[in-house]
C-alpha cells in the first residue's frame, strides 16, 4: 500500500516550446520524478494535456475550418502518439502507464462514476500511472470539462487524493504580471480568498485562453475546499514535484486555514 496519492496535471504550454513543438525533456522530467516518488511509495495519477498539438505536429496545417471539428481530429490523431511518448519514458524507467479518456458526465453519480472509480483503483493496485486527458475526440459542448484544470479537480476528489499538483509554465500567482520584475509571488491563497485583482493584473496584455490562471485559481480552491492541499508551480523546472512533496516553499499554495502571504 503506498503513503501517498496525488493528482498531477501537466498543461500544453508546459511541455511545448514557443513553436508549439513538444518538447520530450520536460517529459522525461515529469516522469523521472513521478517515478522517484513511486520508489517513496507515494503513487501518481497524472492528467496530461498535449493530444491536439501532437496531432497537429502529425498532421500539419488541416483543410477543416469547423474549430471544435478540427480540435477532434488533431486529438483523435495525437492521442495515440501522447500515449506512445509516455509509455516509451515510463518504460525506461521500468514503470507501466495507462490511458483513461473520461467526459464531463462521467463524473456524475451513477455506474459510470463508479466503472472509473474502480479502474483508477485497479490500475494503481498494480502499481501501473494512470494517465488522464478528456475525450476530446467526442467531447463537444455539454460533456466538455472547461480544461484539464476541471479534470484534475474533479480526479482529485473522486480519488479523495492528498494533494493536487498543477504543473504551470510560471512559478505561480503574482501579484503582477508574472514577467515583470516589480511582480512578486504569492506563496500562499485560502480557499475563500478573493484574487480575482491579482488574476487580472497577471493576464494584463495576454489573452485568457482555456487552463489560464483564472482557470487554475478557480479549481485550486474548488479542490483544496474539500480537503485537498493543491499547488500551482513551475513545470519546466527541474524538480518542482518532488521539491513540493518534501515540503520545499515551491509554486503558490491553496488550501483551507491559510490566508494570502
Amino acid at each position: 500500500m503506498y503513503n501517498q496519492k496525488i493528482v498531477i496535471k501537466v498543461g500544453t504550454n508546459v511541455m511545448t516550446n514557443k513553436d508549439n513543438k513538444i518538447v520530450r525533456p520536460v517529459l522525461r522530467n515529469l516522469v523521472r520524478q513521478i517515478a522517484e516518488l513511486y520508489e517513496r511509495n507515494i503513487i501518481c495519477v497524472l492528467v496530461s494535456s498535449g493530444s491536439a498539438i501532437a496531432g497537429k505536429e502529425i498532421l500539419g496545417k488541416s483543410k477543416i475550418k469547423n474549430k471544435p471539428q478540427r480540435r477532434q481530429v488533431y486529438s483523435a490523431i495525437g492521442q495515440p502518439r501522447m500515449m506512445r511518448l509516455y509509455q516509451n519514458i515510463f518504460h525506461d524507467y521500468g514503470m507501466k502507464c495507462a490511458q483513461v479518456l473520461p467526459t464531463k458526465r462521467d463524473f456524475n453519480p451513477g455506474i459510470h462514476r463508479e466503472n472509473m472509480i474502480s479502474c483508477y483503483e485497479g490500475l494503481l493496485s498494480e502499481g501501473v500511472i494512470p494517465i488522464a486527458n478528456e475525450d476530446d475526440a467526442v467531447s463537444v459542448t455539454m460533456s466538455m470539462f472547461s480544461d484539464n484544470d476541471e479534470l484534475a479537480s474533479l480526479v482529485a476528489q473522486l480519488l479523495n487524493v492528498d494533494k493536487l499538483i498543477i504543473l504551470s509554465d510560471i512559478d505561480g500567482l503574482y501579484d503582477g504580471h508574472p514577467h515583470s520584475n516589480n511582480s512578486k509571488l504569492i506563496t500562499n491563497v485560502g480557499v475563500q480568498e478573493d484574487v480575482e485583482q491579482y488574476i487580472q493584473e497577471s493576464n494584463k496584455g495576454e489573452a485568457e485562453g482555456r487552463g489560464g490562471m483564472g482557470s487554475k485559481l478557480n479549481y485550486a480552491q474548488k479542490t483544496a475546499a474539500k480537503n485537498i492541499p493543491t499547488y500551482i508551480a513551475n513545470g519546466k523546472k527541474e524538480n518542482t514535484i518532488i521539491d513540493i512533496i518534501d515540503g520545499k516553499n515551491v509554486g503558490t499554495k491553496v488550501a483551507k486555514g491559510i490566508k494570502s502571504s
